[in-house]
């Protein structure tokens, strides 16, 4: 089962992350409480552990 980007977008803006800047393949998203980045790739669809992986990488909670 994937999960929508857009459901991952509005998770992140939900818990103090925020767009940082847009890379030519990936939006890179910054944590602004802990300063923390990752990159968030554009495709429609993204797997489940994926999205894990990036709420950690941020340091907020699972999606």
């Amino acid at each position: 089962m994937s999960v929508k980007r857009s459901k991952l977008i509005k998770h992140l803006e939900q818990n103090s992350c925020y767009l940082h800047r847009n890379g030519s393949k990936h939006d890179i998203f910054k944590n602004e409480l802990t300063g923390k980045k990752t990159t968030v790739p554009r495709h429609p669809q993204l797997d489940p552990f994926l999205c894990d992986v990036i709420c950690k990488q941020l340091e907020i909670e699972k999606l």
